[in-house]
């Protein structure tokens, strides 16, 4: 967090003047794989329908049914037969077993929105798919692939900055570490101005989300006649959320920062006269808004100023604009540390990072499965370079696959279906990827481990944590706990966070019970192969209780089985930095691209797992 500090602050500082789809390569899968293709069975039956009990508020009840109808209707287009290549088919295995899942919605929030607007990509990016294989055909020796995902943007020419205001288009959105740098003068009348992080409208929707909306009122408003910051959310269906303003007495923190810095109102200790706040009329001001983890962290003349932590579905990756309007003259907007993917031309190691082929339920050590959102491109890649090139997951003794969500900007798809083709180690979601459908994934997951191949444990990772697979290996063959093991940082004793204001916040409607059952940390876990498979056909037979928590799930659905007559072992493991990392380390969390190379470049060295900071 100190470092992460470090860089805000020192960021502020700084202005930066400065696929060909159709890639031919070996089969990731061999000739009898995963070759089905993707259509709706109408003759499947009718999920049953589990009676709600009282204490498990998340299992879906008959009340839900007319809603299938509905459902049914909403999801068919994702599943239409199509003639995919084997290459496509292989990414899209779990997508096939998963048709159900808008009939496991409860108690996941923006589950069938996320549904509804996959659908919608879904027919965009087949119909780009289409349009591109016709020019290709038409002109082979053509290569149309432009890089549409830039790292970095700016605009400098005030030409380009009218009385009307200002937008920036942000391509693929953002991810942590992404920074819209501001430089202008606050002036007119009122010195007043807005900054607007916007999502992408939908057809439904002509009004884009406001993900972030940042209002400076240097003259003060309705509740106060001093200068004041308001952040807030919009959306069409919620309207305006709540405010947050600044300053204020709230002690609130994101990322460990507070909401508003105590700074703010209080007396200027150099002039005594007014108090302290970030922007004057007539004066320049460097504003510089970044990604955190939690939320947006907003720098002034490299002083933090505010914090906004993300609400629920409205999360970085949506944002596809900056619009900035009121009384500031600007000098520039730029925008660095955008997700983008790799050229392929310039990969020298190509083939490497290639998939191992796969023959279906091919028997395996351990299956893992790493949590990725679509623009998280360099975060793939990092995985991919570092500890995906294990002996034991070169040799096929350990698989792993990246288990991604579609997108709504239409461009990052279309960089993750050429990523799909040219890797072979995606596992497309029918869902656009918020961040409180993460259960589903674990689901995916299972799904996989267990029905795609056969693998003795199943592993559920993220893509910033790096995993030590020979230690993994190690340790469960050392146990030898082949059934009704779960492996990982376990907490016996947690309790449902009951403050709104929390991330991981949990309403007595959610789960009424006052302690969770032992789960295992999310950065990294593993189970053995009947708790996986028990997942897989609970999930089956709708009886598996959806909770938002996928970690706290896992372990309240390794509860349920015990109670069941399963025979439960739970190893806790120690060396799982689920906040960062230590010498010593299974499994590091919270780890850059760079620190992920970092991290394998010393394994290879020194031999030991040494900290990159």
């Amino acid at each position: 967090m100190k470092k992460w500090l470090g860089g805000v602050l020192m960021g502020s500082f700084i202005v930066i003047l400065i696929l060909r789809y159709n890639v031919m390569f070996k089969n990731p899968f061999s000739n009898n794989i995963l070759r089905q293709r993707i259509f709706v069975n109408t003759t499947d039956p009718r999920l049953k329908w589990v009676q709600q009990p009282t204490v498990s508020p998340a299992v879906q009840s008959p009340e839900a049914v007319n809603q299938v109808v509905v459902a049914d209707e909403l999801v068919s287009g994702l599943f239409l037969d199509r003639n995919f290549s084997s290459e496509v088919q292989s990414s899209l295995f779990t997508w096939n077993e998963m048709k159900h899942i808008v009939n496991y919605s409860k108690g996941l929030p923006n589950a069938l929105e996320a549904v509804r607007e996959a659908r919608i990509a879904w027919d965009n990016l087949m119909d780009i798919v289409a349009k591109k294989q016709q020019i290709e055909l038409n002109e082979s020796s053509v290569d149309h692939k432009m890089k549409q995902c830039p790292y970095f943007l700016s605009k400098m020419d005030t030409k380009d900055f009218g009385d009307k205001g200002y937008k920036l288009r942000i391509p693929c959105g953002l991810i942590q570490g992404s920074a819209i740098t501001i430089i202008g003068i606050p002036n007119g009348l009122s010195g007043s101005f807005r900054i607007d992080l916007t999502g992408e409208s939908v057809t439904e929707e002509p009004n884009p989300p406001i993900v972030l909306h940042y209002n400076v009122r240097l003259q003060g408003d309705k509740v106060t006649e001093d200068p004041v910051i308001v952040q807030n959310t919009w959306t069409t269906a919620q309207d305006w959320g709540e405010e947050e303003r600044c300053p204020s007495r709230n002690n609130k923190k994101v990322d460990d920062l507070k909401q508003c810095s105590e700074k703010v109102g209080k007396l200027d200790n150099r002039t005594r006269s007014k108090p302290y706040f970030p922007f004057k009329l007539g004066y320049l001001s460097v504003m510089t808004l970044r990604v955190g983890e939690e939320g947006f962290h907003m720098t002034v003349d490299g002083k933090h100023i505010t914090s906004f932590a993300y609400r629920e579905g409205l999360e970085p990756w949506l944002v596809n604009e900056v619009r900035i309007f009121g009384d500031m003259s600007l000098t520039s907007v730029l925008a660095s540390g955008l997700p983008t993917s790799e050229d392929l031309e310039h990969i020298d190691d190509l083939d490497a990072l290639r998939t191992v082929p796969l023959p279906l339920h091919r028997p395996l050590d351990l299956f893992i499965g790493v949590f990725s959102t679509a623009n998280n491109f360099k975060r793939r890649m990092a995985v991919r370079r570092t500890w995906m090139q294990y002996p034991a997951v070169k040799s096929g003794t350990v698989a792993v696959r990246f288990f991604v969500g579609l997108h709504k900007n239409q461009i990052v798809n279309e960089e993750l279906w050429s990523e799909i083709k040219t890797y072979g180690d995606i596992q497309l979601m029918p869902f656009v990827d918020y961040y409180g459908l993460i259960t589903w994934k674990t689901i995916a997951i299972c799904i996989f481990g267990t029905e795609a191949v056969s693998a003795k444990y199943v592993m559920k990772t993220d893509d910033d944590a790096f995993v030590r697979v020979d230690e993994v290996l190690g340790t469960i063959s050392k146990e030898n706990v082949m059934h009704g093991l779960l492996y990982g940082l376990i907490n016996y004793d947690a309790q449902p966070h009951r403050n709104a204001d929390s991330k991981w916040y949990i309403s007595p409607e959610e789960y009424p019970e006052k302690t969770y059952p032992p789960w295992a940390h999310g950065p990294g876990y593993v189970v053995s192969n009947d708790i996986a498979k028990a997942v897989y056909t609970k999930h089956k037979e709708g009886s598996l209780r959806m909770f938002k928590l996928e970690d706290v799930a896992m372990g309240i659905w390794i509860a349920e089985m015990k109670k069941e007559g399963f025979k439960v072992y739970y190893k806790d493991e120690k060396r799982v930095y689920n906040e960062g990392c230590n010498d010593g380390f299974v499994v590091a969390h919270y780890q850059s691209p760079g620190e992920m190379l970092c991290l394998w470049q010393k394994l290879q060295a020194e031999g030991v797992a040494k900290c990159c900071n």
